[in-house]
């Protein structure tokens, strides 16, 4: 699901920006998608802030998160944060490959818990933060609490940033990424 519409501004490409050279340092290089958001230096100051808030403040495991944020970039058809969560979702966070497969493939996870945070992740999505009552139930019934539907309103935030970004920009994949392009 691509969009006919492409970005007319080229991606900042001075690496000299702040933000980019702090991405290089932390991570080894700098992704496309930061080169990108870069073009509105706020956008990409403020995906990174939530980005980080979510991964250190949010009240689920690593294998959660990672979870959240494939179910999310997988429902607005992101292929680079598909890719890119797919591989720290291996390598990273530890997700079992076939949890990550099966959200790629939208398939069943075998995993209850996980399984009910991917159904209310995705309600919580395509109702755009209405789910029903018993989305909510389901949820709660399943071990999670309000404040993890509140983590995944932040989770909503910052992959919508990334994702529609991608979009608008057609981001190709990093090499760093590329064994876990998606879709397949």
């Amino acid at each position: 699901m691509q969009s006919e519409y492409k970005m007319l501004l080229n991606p900042v490409a001075d690496d000299s920006h702040e933000t980019l050279v702090k991405a290089k340092k932390n991570l080894g290089f700098i992704p496309k998608m930061y080169r990108n958001m870069a073009t509105a230096p706020g956008l990409l100051e403020s995906y990174l802030y939530t980005y980080d808030q979510f991964r250190e403040n949010a009240d689920f495991t690593s294998i959660e998160q990672e979870v959240v944020f494939l179910t999310i970039s997988r429902e607005n058809g992101c292929s680079y944060c598909m890719s890119a969560h797919s591989l720290i979702a291996d390598k990273m966070s530890n997700v079992p490959t076939e949890i990550t497969d099966a959200i790629r493939g939208d398939l069943t996870i075998s995993d209850s818990k996980l399984a009910a945070l991917h159904a209310f992740t995705k309600a919580m999505h395509v109702s755009r933060g209405l789910p029903t009552q018993a989305d909510v139930q389901a949820f709660l019934s399943a071990g999670y609490s309000e404040r993890h539907i509140l983590d995944i309103v932040m989770a909503i935030a910052v992959k919508t940033m990334s994702n529609f970004t991608n979009h608008l920009f057609h981001t190709e994949v990093d090499e760093t990424f590329a064994s876990r392009q998606w879709p397949d």
